[in-house]
């Protein structure tokens, strides 16, 4: 293999779907391609692929009637497209690394053990997730695979901010705050320190990741020191189809009047809550936004996602003594400047302010130079933050 040849596959595996995407692994990591497998389990699934050479670019249907039948698909058209031996390595997304994963490590069986016993942690992706791990290892005996977890940036949060105020004796099981989007977080980070210097980097920051999963983090000196997010992504704020916070008597509540189980309940807030739930008609917020003037349940329910993540601002400005930088991203964040206004009015008293042209224009900065808080729209790149991951880990540029 010409090492100018090689190539780095960034795997993101989803409850429907398997992201990814193919990257020269050199030191530029030059995407080469994106795509997905879309709709897995259901008959209309289809493998979705968008290369910078746009005659390698196409949409088609595929049988995936599960996740092992969906990565056979997948490493069947990589065989074809891929030259032989040019792919060097595998890098996963893995949505929860436990107490123990603080960094990403080559996959070995010992860590495959390990994700099993992790797997009540993130019932809906850790299973899938191994078993793309495996399909691959299956496929590919002698190919580097590379776990990137999602819960490292936070793996260092002050003990105030990690513990549970619950029973002693379940923090020994691993029961704390872990938060989540840490692979976001990471690349807005590097991104922040490549527009504004290390020093903009190195102060108050707090990113807000804002999609179909939202959450925050607050970061001093390039540390996570806070986040919206907890023991499970459901925590914090109100999402597409997650509840966020909820008081825990709910669940109580709910079994007594109703007969509500545990697996019903969670069902609830995971994927009948959010903005779906308080809206009734859409989890999308691009929907929400066209008929909030005529729906009062979707302009409820767009009120509401503002008025938590400006609370959540609030809140981390406090746990970091002010504030130099408000990064937005996510596809909310990044595309949404209605959204981005709401926000921010009546932050002023933390020196936040937006240029209405700039944020109209989803410009990178969309402060004034006179505000006291630079406040940014940056572009996430997860895929990228793998790729760059495992480069290193493999030192393969």
């Amino acid at each position: 293999m010409n090492p100018d040849d090689a190539q780095i596959l960034t795997i993101n595996g989803g409850s429907s779907s398997i992201k990814f995407a193919l990257f020269k692994a050199d030191g530029s990591l030059q995407r080469i391609l994106e795509g997905a497998i879309e709709r897995i389990g259901l008959p209309e699934a289809a493998l979705r692929v968008k290369a910078s050479n746009q005659a390698d670019s196409f949409s088609q249907p595929v049988s995936a009637s599960d996740h092992s039948e969906a990565v056979s698909t997948l490493m069947d058209w990589l065989q074809e497209y891929c030259e032989e031996g040019a792919l060097a390595a595998v890098g996963h997304r893995i949505v929860h690394g436990g107490s123990n994963y603080s960094s990403p490590r080559r996959i070995t069986a010992d860590m495959i053990e390990e994700l099993h016993r992790l797997s009540p942690f993130a019932p809906e992706h850790l299973p899938e997730e191994i078993l793309l791990i495996e399909a691959i290892q299956r496929r590919f005996s002698d190919l580097p695979q590379v776990a990137c977890f999602d819960t490292a940036f936070h793996h260092e949060l002050p003990r105030v901010a990690r513990v549970l105020p619950i029973p002693r004796r379940y923090e020994a099981q691993g029961v704390r705050r872990y938060g989540f989007h840490g692979l976001s977080y990471a690349f807005l980070m590097q991104e922040l320190a490549r527009l504004d210097g290390t020093k903009a980097a190195e102060g108050r920051v707090i990113l807000s990741h804002l999609g179909n999963g939202a959450s925050l983090a607050a970061v001093h000196r390039g540390r996570s020191v806070d986040t919206s997010m907890g023991f499970t992504p459901t925590a914090g704020l109100p999402m597409s189809t997650r509840s966020g916070d909820l008081d825990p008597g709910l669940m109580w509540y709910l079994a007594r009047t109703e007969g509500l189980d545990a697996k019903h309940f969670n069902e609830m807030v995971n994927f009948q809550s959010g903005l779906l739930g308080m809206s009734e008609t859409s989890s999308d917020m691009r929907d929400l936004l066209e008929i909030e003037s005529q729906d009062v349940r979707a302009a409820e329910a767009v009120a509401l996602f503002c008025y938590q993540v400006k609370k959540w601002v609030g809140a981390f400005a406090a746990a970091l003594g002010g504030l130099d930088t408000l990064v937005f991203s996510g596809g909310i964040g990044e595309h949404s400047p209605v959204i981005r206004k709401r926000i921010c009015d009546g932050l002023g008293f933390l020196g936040i302010e937006l240029d209405d042209t700039c944020n109209a224009e989803n410009a990178s900065l969309i402060s004034p130079d006179t505000s006291r808080v630079a406040v940014r729209v940056i572009p996430t790149n997860e895929e990228q933050m793998i790729a760059e991951l495992v480069s290193r880990v493999l030192n393969l540029s």
